[in-house]
């Protein structure tokens, strides 16, 4: 019986170390097979959002090993390498502009240095952005991948500071108003949170996204549905039958 990874977001870790895992990369493999792609989820907090972007991220980078046994593996997909830039917005101190802005400069610092890229820190973010997605995309021929994880937490966290979340959200209008001019330099750009503010002040910058919210091709992309839970489960039912003592349609209500 597989351990259930409670609180690891991480897909790597998961498929290495045998945890169980809802496979999902059916409607995954829909997202990525485009040409190019923009998209915008919406789901609460706890709902699988940053495994999605782990998983993204994995499947983007080429590490088709990860996925042996998926449905993802049978598909006929390439597993090109991209470069990938992805931030985590819940992570970075965003109690205001000028921390948020470091925060955001040590992310992409972080990935030029993977890539062993010269990058310039001492420059806006907006210019840092487009900087390092030219140089990423110059010496590696790939377009690159763009992954914003609970983008919405700096302004969320902010919710009573007006001038704070003013600022940030400032910021943000033009970090994504850099990213859509790049646009010849990218392959997928997909952003997550927990709420979607209005295009005319975050998105005003970023307003090609496609927004699988309330999409009902992508409704069953994160949680889980009822044959998902009596599938993947199925083991750890059958154990609670055994251990309670009650009947497995009890259980599983």
């Amino acid at each position: 019986m597989r351990q259930l990874p409670i609180g690891i977001q991480d897909f790597a870790e998961i498929i290495t170390n045998g945890y169980l895992y809802v496979d999902k990369t059916r409607l995954i493999n829909d997202l990525v097979r485009p040409p190019k792609g923009y998209y915008f989820l919406s789901r609460p907090r706890r709902f699988g959002k940053s495994l999605l972007i782990s998983t993204l991220e994995e499947i983007f980078l080429g590490h088709e090993e990860l996925f042996k046994g998926l449905w993802i593996e049978q598909s006929g997909y390439k597993w090109p390498e991209h470069p990938v830039i992805r931030i985590d917005f819940s992570k970075l101190n965003s109690s205001s502009a000028e921390y948020l802005a470091i925060g955001m400069s040590k992310s992409l610092g972080a990935v030029a240095k993977l890539h062993d890229v010269e990058f310039d820190t001492s420059s806006a973010v907006d210019y840092q952005t487009s900087d390092l997605i030219t140089k990423l995309y110059e010496k590696t021929k790939q377009k690159v991948v763009i992954l914003i994880d609970e983008y919405d937490s700096p302004i969320i966290s902010n919710i009573n500071n007006s001038a704070v979340r003013q600022a940030n959200r400032e910021l943000f209008a033009s970090f994504y108003r850099t990213i859509k001019g790049c646009d010849e330099y990218l392959r997928f750009v997909f952003l997550t949170g927990v709420s979607k503010f209005a295009k005319v002040s975050v998105f005003s910058g970023l307003n090609n996204l496609r927004d699988l919210t309330v999409s009902k091709q992508f409704a069953t992309l994160l949680g889980y549905t009822q044959p998902e839970l009596k599938h993947y489960f199925d083991e750890h039912i059958n154990s609670l039958v055994t251990t309670s003592n009650r009947d497995r349609d009890t259980i599983i209500q």
